[in-house]
């Protein structure tokens, strides 16, 4: 999250901020419904950040939530 945000800092005057409210939006979408998003593999489910190419990967269960990544759509899905 860093790297974006450094990246899209350097694109346009208030990106980076937006982004990093993206991705907290989908936090919070995820942390108030976590079983809306499907299953993308066992038990790992995918949530998509909107308006940028990013994707948040995690599991829950009755107790937490756990976020394995951040993750840019156009990197390899085999990381």
């Amino acid at each position: 999250m860093i790297e974006a945000y450094d990246w899209y800092k350097g694109r346009e005057f208030g990106l980076a901020a937006e982004f990093l409210r993206y991705i907290d939006a989908c936090l919070n979408l995820i942390q108030r419904h976590p079983s809306t998003y499907q299953i993308v593999h066992e038990t790992y489910r995918r949530a998509t950040v909107r308006r940028f190419p990013y994707v948040v990967f995690y599991e829950f269960n009755e107790q937490e939530i756990i976020i394995y990544a951040v993750f840019h759509c156009s990197q390899d899905p085999e990381k």
